[in-house]
């Protein structure tokens, strides 16, 4: 099949990578979303997916918006079979859906319908979910709601970010898009409806989402902080300034007040509505990445304070 691709992030790239290499299908163009700054000189870069689509020679397509009259005659004008999807970024009107004679084909990195919306690997860390997945659906008007043509599963490890289990969802993904568009190019797959039970929604994470309140029980805290890294990454303040949280672990032990900090030759603790958690990485204002204890040892943290 004649395919236009449409994703940006780094979670889309194995997909993308998928289908060039795939010997049934032709990746005629990319949709991704337009160059943005980035690094201390905010220079122009290139999405992830643009950026592979460029060293393979692919046509890339940057529409501000994709109800853009010019970026719709340019889809028509190259006449995609199929357009699947993966972390676009962007809601597609129904103008755009119409184009292609089998659709739009997205890949969710969760069992629909579970967790719909922009952020299901961060929802089914901070849910403690032992189980998720990826599902391909049918794009329609509704939010995440089409017929879904396939889904594989994926445990969540105890200790696993929202990194680390999207990078194998990815992975894993990329294989179930690429048999659904096989099976879609043979007509032997047929989406079925979603059942109007077990609907969940995950909105997007803000760095204010992000913020750890150590008044939660430990647990709680333990599944935000690896629910948002690596982004946008879990902070808290100490002595009013903003002190970024790699992943922390729960530990049995003396209770502390919410928030206080112990500091330990090994190990750095703090309080909160039950046990303790034990800090790992953290990054102070200003500062690199460093392990709490080096932090804590350079900050002379007196009995008492705490983080907030």
């Amino acid at each position: 099949m004649k395919l236009v691709f449409a994703g940006t992030p780094q979670a889309a790239v194995p997909a993308l990578r998928a289908l060039i290499d795939s010997s049934r299908h032709e990746v005629a163009a990319v949709v991704t979303r337009p160059d943005a700054p980035a690094g201390r000189g905010r220079r122009l870069v290139r999405s992830p997916v643009g950026a592979l689509a460029d060293e393979h020679g692919i046509e890339v397509l940057t529409p501000q918006r994709v109800r853009d009259p010019e970026f719709l005659a340019r889809l028509t004008e190259i006449g995609p079979d199929c357009c699947p999807v993966v972390a676009y970024g962007a809601l597609l009107p129904q103008r755009a859906l119409d184009i292609p004679r089998h659709g739009w084909v997205n890949l969710h990195f969760s069992l629909l319908p579970a967790w719909r919306g922009a952020a299901p690997v961060q929802a089914a860390v901070r849910a403690g979910d032992e189980i998720t997945g990826a599902s391909t659906f049918r794009i329609v008007r509704e939010l995440d709601a089409g017929p879904v043509f396939g889904v594989i599963t994926e445990a969540i490890k105890p200790r696993d970010t929202a990194g680390e289990l999207l990078d194998r969802l990815a992975v894993s993904g990329a294989g179930l898009l690429v048999s659904t568009l096989d099976g879609i190019e043979d007509g032997t797959l047929r989406a079925v409806d979603q059942p109007a039970e077990g609907i969940s929604y995950a909105g997007k994470v803000t760095v204010d989402d992000a913020r750890v309140d150590f008044t939660e029980p430990a647990f709680a805290v333990d599944r935000l902080v690896r629910a948002v890294t690596p982004d946008p990454g879990a902070w808290t303040e100490f002595r009013g300034e903003r002190l970024k949280l790699g992943p922390v672990e729960p530990v049995s032990g003396e209770r502390l007040a919410a928030g206080e900090i112990r500091v330990e030759r090994r190990q750095v603790l703090v309080g909160t509505a039950t046990d303790p958690v034990r800090l790992g990485q953290v990054q102070a204002q200003g500062k690199k990445q460093m392990a709490a204890t080096d932090w804590a040892r350079g900050s002379r943290i007196a009995p008492g304070e705490r983080v907030r």
